[in-house]
């Protein structure tokens, strides 16, 4: 699994999902960055550490467990695995759509 690997599974999942209005990262540590910018329709994802309203901290591992369902965002965030940075309601928007 590559931080690649796991941007194209972002983007599938987002790929028909209603404007987010907010712009979302991903840090994955060494690993590196998913990046977010869901002010488009569709969208954008790409590898870009740029500023966004929302940052997700993780390691690879846990994001792939996220997207792949193994893995509940609310026990990931309880047990410390998945941190937040910035809005929570922002962050529940976008984890209820990476689910599906």
């Amino acid at each position: 699994m590559t931080v690649e690997n796991l941007k194209n599974q972002i983007e599938e999942k987002l790929k028909f999902a209603p404007p987010l209005g907010v712009k979302f990262k991903f840090d994955l540590g060494n690993d590196g960055v998913i990046f977010i910018d869901g002010t488009q329709n569709p969208a954008i994802v790409n590898l870009d550490d740029a500023d966004a309203d929302t940052t997700f901290v993780c390691k690879a591992d846990v994001m792939q467990n996220l997207l792949n369902g193994t893995q509940d965002p609310t026990m990931a965030f309880m047990s410390g695995k998945l941190k937040v940075k910035g809005s929570m309601g922002n962050a529940l928007k976008l984890a209820s759509l990476l689910e599906d």
